[in-house]
């Protein structure tokens, strides 16, 4: 996802990404037992009724295709050719409950909090003393994005780190995308989500302090968390964050050079994102109960967004993009996951000012350059101890290289641990 700000319009189209993005039907039949009540997490396991499953594999074949724009790239959009393939691979090798195995390989929850039933993870570390930390997932990502650094974050020792490096993780499901419940008639933004994390963490919970990392929404999230909760962050950690470009006259000609870059990327990408944030439910209509349409709205973002050096196949395997766009489908959220641009705007949030919590920030070569910018701007609006250029990967950080990432977030929060 891509965001936006109550900056002034000239420097609003740069700040595009001052967060990002970006089952109620179904949700009874997904938890495993009744509803979380305040204050007490309640086991969760994935478990799908094979009726749901049978129904989009059976829409899936029964799609008609468009008419085939010829191209051998993702020029035009989705590719017809990857789709065609996709399609044929989901309704003939795809494996959902491996892929429901693999999202059952941690413990999962559900709390009650406020008016909604937060999904997430919780894997306690092993270390002598383990920092919390929230990883927030975007749009169009899921808790799936961090499933492999989570062992490694927990359990340092048996990755070949140290213990004195562990984490206690938690990855939570953002309201309308995925296992937490989802907004009722109206879409909820950066302010609520913070406030719920912010609650989980410390009152569900029951940590003092934590620290917070995000991209994508998740940026945003965190970026939200230091503004709205400063005294209870221990630090927060971005793998891609949207800030607003310095007054023209006082850039250098590496951030005028990055202020032309992404004015570009925006005239060419952000038709999706002034759809979603203005007419959320026009795309809501157009994807619900079409999961081919889904996967082509998903797939494209994957491919494009991710550091993929195939002119054709995305980063990811058929598996992974089928197991992300299965998670929105099971759970019938992926017309309340497009809502979440639109909250993002009707919410009043506060990320203006300096942020003084100690602030990371890791640099992915082929992240959008709407969250990407130079190191000086960085400075400008955090408290920036901690910064890395990354060898490769994109916007799909932890998804596409997680033990860069949690190399990273190891080496950031050392700084601060006591």
């Amino acid at each position: 996802m891509e965001p936006d700000s109550n900056h002034q319009i000239s420097r609003r189209a740069l700040l595009e990404t001052l967060v990002a993005a970006g089952a109620v039907p179904l949700m009874a039949e997904i938890r495993s037992g009744a509803p979380a009540t305040n204050d007490t997490p309640r086991p969760f396991r994935v478990n799908i009724p094979q009726s749901s499953i049978d129904r989009i594999l059976s829409r899936v074949r029964e799609t008609r295709f468009p008419d085939r724009l010829d191209a051998n790239d993702w020029r035009y959009g989705a590719n017809w050719d990857y789709m065609k393939g996709l399609a044929e691979y989901w309704t003939t090798q795809f494996d959902w409950r491996k892929a429901e195995a693999n999202l059952n390989r941690y413990p999962q929850f559900l709390a009650r909090i406020g008016e909604f039933d937060v999904h997430f993870y919780h894997v306690k570390g092993r270390g002598p003393k383990p920092v919390p930390l929230v990883l927030t997932h975007g749009w169009p990502g899921s808790v799936f994005e961090f499933l492999e650094a989570i062992g490694p974050l927990t359990d340092p020792a048996s990755f070949g780190g140290s213990p004195d490096d562990s984490f206690d993780v938690v990855v939570p499901s953002v309201p309308g995308f995925g296992f937490s419940s989802k907004p009722k008639g109206k879409p909820i933004g950066l302010h609520t989500t913070a406030t719920l994390w912010n609650q989980l963490m410390t009152e569900v919970l029951g940590y003092p302090k934590y620290g917070s990392q995000g991209g994508d929404v998740g940026s945003g999230v965190t970026n939200q968390l230091a503004h709205q909760f400063p005294d209870s962050l221990i630090g927060v950690h971005f793998s891609g964050v949207g800030v607003p470009p310095p007054p023209e006259a006082e850039q250098s000609e590496q951030e005028r050079e990055w202020a032309r870059t992404v004015t570009t990327f925006m005239g060419l990408e952000r038709d999706y994102y002034n759809e979603q944030t203005h007419k959320p439910e026009t795309v809501a209509f157009a994807l619900t109960d079409n999961p081919l349409g889904t996967a082509a709205w998903i797939a494209e973002k994957l491919k494009g967004w991710s550091d993929s050096p195939d002119a054709l196949e995305p980063v990811f395997t058929k598996d992974q993009v089928l197991t992300n766009i299965m998670i929105y489908l099971v759970t019938d959220t992926i017309g309340t996951s497009v809502w979440y641009y639109r909250g993002r705007l009707d919410e009043t949030s506060n990320l203006t000012g300096h942020v003084s919590v100690p602030t990371g920030f890791a640099s992915f070569p082929r992240e959008l350059p709407t969250l990407d910018p130079p190191q000086s701007v960085l400075a400008r609006n955090f408290n920036l101890v901690h910064y890395s250029k990354m060898p490769r990967g994109g916007h799909f950080a932890c998804w596409e290289q997680p033990r860069l990432l949690v190399e990273d977030l190891r080496q950031f929060f050392r700084k601060l641990r006591s």
